[in-house]
């Protein structure tokens, strides 16, 4: 998978939007104005997503290339270094349930935004 295919995948879902908020290279994407992915137009890619804490630890155990989020509260975020070892299909699901644990601690009102 390259940034382009990411990119796409993440601005087909409802309420993304994407830009640059701390500097020219990290792209953020959010649902709603909270961030749920992003990653580094520069150098290696690689993508940070949120993940239920269980599942983070269980997924870095199975997966060398999936790590305690960079510069993320390590808890909750995980770095998945996009070096073709991850099939596409894992990371779609994991960009789905980086998503889906956002918009599920928005309010009611904000959640009936995205149907």
């Amino acid at each position: 998978m390259n940034i382009e295919i990411f990119r796409d995948y993440c601005l087909a879902k409802p309420g993304v939007t994407e830009g640059f908020p701390f500097d020219e290279t990290t792209l953020v994407f959010k649902v709603l104005g909270k961030m749920f992915a992003l990653t580094d137009v520069d150098g290696d890619f690689s993508v940070n997503l949120k993940c239920d804490p269980e599942k983070a630890i269980r997924l870095r155990e199975e997966y060398p290339s999936i790590r305690p989020g960079y510069h993320m509260n390590k808890k909750h975020w995980n770095t998945i270094d996009m070096d073709g070892s991850m099939p596409d299909k894992l990371v779609f699901q994991l960009t789905d349930h980086s998503y889906e644990l956002v918009v599920k601690k928005m309010p009611k009102s904000k959640q009936k935004e995205l149907e």
